[in-house]
């Protein structure tokens, strides 16, 4: 048994043995001719036939001149039967070499235990890679379960670990994967292209953010991680390309909860001769497509809410949102009253605030966290979407834009996207006198994207999906964290350390193991 704290003196002895004794710890390949989980699945046609496994050992009984262990590769778990005369005395005498967490690679014939239990008569062993460092696991009565990891701070730290032990985090992150190619195959059957725009930008836009600035030495210029995929989708619809996407990460230097990382996935989309309505139509046909596809049904449950995909998404106006929420009717409501029901709600907002962003402030308060079922909030204030078309009703105050919000979150953004150069100009002028009056979130003035416009850019629907909150919305994820494979985390402290739980059983001792789950 290794004590705590000398375990990798203790392993490092143990890897130095198997180099004396003439054994390669790391070497360079092992074909596998099966998966673990296949030879569960295809054992009536696999039985008695020889196939070669690998995986990392997560259990090891030695019991005199037999031993059993476990395996697990990507697809599951499998026994692997171990008799000191089928190994020869040498061989079998390196097992006490082997801790859990080692990898091993192993060829024998496929049989049913007693038990049983599917499993490999091994006829040879090989070490893939010793382990220095021993999984996090603790002692439970007589047998082992793997370390749930409850500090959810160390699963984000160290998320090999958290894979490492825990199956629920590995299904997460196939659950994301298969997102992904969902969103993808149904886009590319719908005749979208997907594209690929740069991440560094001379001139950063297509959202109201700060962003990550960083320099260029060869071009002795300062750019911009992009905060939005938005402006150069739309000169690629200039250009001819009708129906364009991209899927990539984005960055906002701001701060983090548990809606919001600073590195994020984004989708876009961009559909010329089509408005905002037709952007709502095909939002909602692509959510109920990935929901269904990824879980088998239209309702599931997220923070103690059963969410419902099969009905009609509701469609409502911001303003009688906020109406319904406060029963306060902002139609053509002064400055004052704004502010005053800023103040009620608990928002402090510099005076001088434009009308809009007051608006959407209170908005943001008192009705976004209430938005459980799908819901697609309509038409919102002009000042704070300076890339949206003005609405054919309303051109004067409103936008044609939505947003749809679940389970109190937002998950995408569109517009009917302004395609008026004129128009254009007149709104980035108004966001860079708002920047003069200490608003670093204001748009910059995009010259370049201003004369792409004045070539003609057709009709366009344009959105926005936050990828990263599907996934939470589909997993039952509490926290953006959880769906990111390393989220971005504050420097610990000096001293601190997050080194996993001591090993507290190794090859030797009864007991398999098992894995356990955070609730």
């Amino acid at each position: 048994m290794e004590a705590p704290g000398d375990y990798r003196k203790i392993r490092r002895d143990k890897l130095r043995c198997l180099r004396e004794r003439g054994v390669d710890p790391y070497p360079h390949t092992f074909h596998c001719s099966h998966g673990c989980q296949e030879v569960h699945d295809r054992f009536e046609q696999l039985a008695g036939t020889e196939v070669t496994v690998a995986g990392r050992l997560r259990s090891l009984r030695l019991m005199g001149k037999v031993a059993f262990g476990h395996v697990e590769d990507a697809s599951g778990t499998l026994q692997l039967y171990i008799r000191k005369d089928a190994l020869g005395a040498e061989v079998y005498g390196l097992l006490k070499q082997i801790d859990l967490g080692d990898f091993l690679g192993a060829r024998g014939k496929v049989f049913r235990t007693r038990m049983g239990e599917v499993s490999v008569q091994a006829e040879s062993i090989m070490v893939l890679s010793k382990a220095l460092q021993p999984m996090p696991i603790v002692k439970e009565k007589d047998g082992v379960v793997y370390d749930a990891f409850r500090d959810r701070e160390t699963r984000y730290r160290k998320r090999y670990l958290d894979l490492m032990v825990n199956a629920e985090t590995r299904e997460l992150f196939r659950k994301r994967a298969t997102t992904i190619s969902v969103l993808r195959r149904y886009l590319d059957e719908r005749g979208f292209l997907e594209v690929e725009t740069p991440i560094l930008q001379r001139i950063y836009g297509g959202g109201m953010a700060r962003p990550f600035r960083t320099h260029h030495r060869a071009l002795e210029m300062d750019l911009y991680l992009r905060i939005a995929e938005e402006l150069p989708l739309k000169m690629l619809i200039v250009g001819g390309l009708d129906r364009v996407y991209e899927i990539g990460r984005v960055f906002r230097n701001e701060g983090l909860d548990r809606q919001h990382n600073p590195e994020f996935t984004l989708l876009e989309f961009y559909w010329a001769y089509a408005d905002y309505r037709d952007g709502m139509e095909l939002v909602e046909d692509l959510l109920r497509h990935v929901i269904r596809a990824v879980t088998g049904d239209l309702t599931l449950s997220y923070g103690g809410d059963v969410i419902d995909f099969s009905v009609p998404f509701a469609r409502r106006t911001m303003m009688e949102l906020i109406e319904e929420s406060t029963g306060v009717d902002l139609v053509g409501a002064d400055d004052a009253t704004l502010r005053t029901l800023c103040e009620r709600l608990g928002a402090e907002m510099p005076a001088g605030t434009p009308m809009g962003k007051r608006i959407e402030k209170i908005f943001d308060l008192a009705v976004e966290p209430k938005l459980i079922q799908p819901t697609f909030v309509i038409d919102h204030p002009k000042v704070v979407s300076p890339l949206a078309k003005s609405h054919r009703d309303q051109p004067d105050e409103l936008v044609e834009r939505f947003e749809l919000f679940i389970a109190g979150m937002e998950f995408a953004n569109a517009f009917t996207e302004l395609n008026d150069p004129e128009e254009q100009r007149r709104r980035f002028e108004d966001q860079l006198r708002q920047r003069e009056a200490g608003d670093d979130e204001a748009h910059p003035l995009d010259e370049d994207f201003l004369t792409a416009l004045e070539h003609g850019m057709p009709p366009t629907a344009g959105v926005g999906i936050g990828v990263d909150r599907v996934v939470m919305l589909l997993t039952g994820a509490p926290a953006i964290r959880d769906v990111l494979l390393f989220p971005h985390m504050r420097p610990q402290s000096e001293g601190e350390t997050d080194q996993p739980p001591s090993e507290q059983q190794t090859s030797g001792q009864k007991g398999s193991a098992s894995r356990g789950m955070e609730p």
